[in-house]
């Protein structure tokens, strides 16, 4: 009863605010609190000029950072927000004023117990970079490696926890008054989000995921992660090797060197590629800000707090659909759905290939540069509601990276498809996972698996025949017998049936 008593007092405020930036219409169009919505619109003189998502995107840095931060949450949820919107709340910008370095100093000195002169020879007590959960300083250690130190902000974990309960409530109320949005999953969205902040919060995640990633393309030409200095990580602080380099999108300063835009292009392709097909573990904040240039032309990714990880399958189902989509095979693009399980056995093949086929054709018939792969996954998940598809959060971190990886192409060569510069290792890729020797190669590995796994059906069925039934107190032993071989049977042609259908 507290919780719901406070969290309307809060609602209220945050409707006043999106009222006055004429933002309102997300509550309108999820039709939950609509006295408090009608009563924000009577309160507050509406003040904004532009398009929605600008009005919106102006509200929610207005309401601070964990709006900011789910804010950019949903740049990835164009089946949320619509594509429009989406496309401006992924320019949300994550910045505010830094704290004092006195403040950045004794934080240090809490996390480590150690006077902050004991790990570092030189502080720079000025911010190079500030945001809404942390904020970074240059350093030197002892040994003479020049670091990147980031610290949390104070009393930051609180202040989301406090919203965050907020959000989640609100997504509660959202599907139990409206069951037609519960397709979109509110709750699991805001879970996932909470997952994501909790996750940047504790930098000894955020470094993890930079070690992780390091070790995945630490034999990649033309691609470092920069180490992690674990003796002066921890929850509240981590500590990295400093990047010297230029932002990937100031092409004027990287036109006097000796490499091209091109080459940087091509391998921003290849390392991405790399990162989501061969991987499954690919960096989802690549922002220009994200990612630098050294003096020797290779790319240098920093901020690792939003990472995206791709299990084998959908990796798989990315490739067959791509695949399709290339060669122009609508069916083979609807089937992969189904099998899947993306959409629902009940649906029409034919309807959903027509559907698929209304996507590929306006985006494949345009000249190779101006090919968007990002806008052709966009397209797909806007017809989930049609074929009640239910959405993949995954996939859609994944639509919004590869979007800003194109905007970064584009940046720096206009006349040239990134993804084109990457189609050898596209190639390679399909033939060494989706081609016949692969697929027998997992027909193999299935079978295999399931070899293993016999012993413990066979335990598990002789388990259960040798139960005692509950009866009028007589046990007839042969009826047990006779039962327990029935079931071990019974369970033993069930593995036979499993391994013909693998070979």
């Amino acid at each position: 009863m507290i919780r719901s008593i406070a969290s309307l007092a809060r609602l209220i405020s945050i409707a006043r605010t999106f009222a006055r930036h004429d933002a309102l219409f997300p509550l309108e169009h999820m039709g939950v609190a609509r006295p408090i919505v009608t009563l924000a619109k009577l309160a507050s003189r509406r003040q904004a000029t532009g398009r929605p998502g600008e009005r919106l995107s102006a509200a929610l840095e207005e309401l601070g950072p964990t709006f900011v931060k789910l804010g950019q949450a949903l740049s990835v949820r164009p089946d949320l927000v619509g594509e429009d919107i989406a496309d401006h709340l992924s320019n949300l910008q994550d910045r505010l004023p830094p704290f004092s370095g006195d403040i950045a100093r004794q934080t240090i000195e809490e996390e480590f117990a150690k006077p902050l002169d004991s790990l570092f020879a030189q502080f720079d007590y000025t911010a190079t970079a500030a945001a809404s959960i942390a904020q970074v300083h240059f350093a030197e250690t002892h040994d003479g490696d020049r670091v990147a130190v980031k610290v949390l902000r104070p009393d930051i974990e609180a202040r989301f926890r406090q919203d965050i309960e907020l959000c989640l409530w609100l997504a509660q109320l959202i599907e139990c008054i409206r069951p037609a949005l519960r397709r979109l999953r509110p709750i699991e969205v805001v879970r996932t989000f909470e997952t994501s902040v909790n996750i940047e919060m504790d930098l000894r995640l955020e470094a993890a995921a930079a070690s992780e990633l390091r070790e995945n393309t630490e034999n990649d030409n033309g691609f470092r992660v920069p180490k992690i200095d674990w003796v002066r990580t921890g929850r509240r602080v981590m500590t990295l090797e400093r990047i010297d380099g230029t932002r990937i999108d100031e092409l004027a300063a990287l036109e006097p060197t000796e490499f091209a835009p091109r080459d940087i292009l091509r391998q921003s392709a290849e390392a991405f590629f790399n990162q989501v097909f061969r991987d499954g573990f690919f960096h989802a904040d690549i922002h220009p800000g994200n990612m630098f240039v050294t003096a020797d032309g290779t790319l240098c990714p920093v901020d690792f707090g939003i990472m995206g990880r791709l299990d084998k399958k959908t990796r798989n189902y990315l490739a067959d659909m791509l695949i399709g989509f290339l060669d122009r095979d609508y069916k083979r693009v609807a089937e992969v759905h189904f099998e899947a399980g993306y959409v629902p056995a009940q649906k029409s093949v034919g309807a959903f290939t027509q559907a698929i086929r209304s996507i590929g054709e306006p985006i494949l018939g345009k000249p190779l540069h101006e090919i968007s792969l990002a806008h052709l996954l966009a397209h797909l998940f806007q017809i989930t509601e049609t074929f009640e598809m239910e959405a993949q959060p995954q996939l859609l971190l994944l639509q919004k990276t590869m979007l800003v990886a194109e905007g970064v192409g584009r940046n720096l060569d206009p006349t040239v498809n990134m993804w084109s510069l990457a189609r050898p290792l596209i190639e390679e890729w399909i033939i060494l996972n989706r081609g016949p020797e692969a697929r027998l190669r997992d027909m193999v590995t299935d079978t295999v698996t399931s070899l293993e796994q016999l012993p413990q059906f066979l335990s598990r069925a002789e388990h259960l025949g040798s139960r005692k039934p509950a009866s009028d107190g007589h046990n007839d032993p042969v009826s047990n017998g006779q039962r327990s071989d029935w079931v071990l049977y019974g369970l033993i042609a069930v593995v036979i049936v499993l391994l013909t259908a693998n070979l």
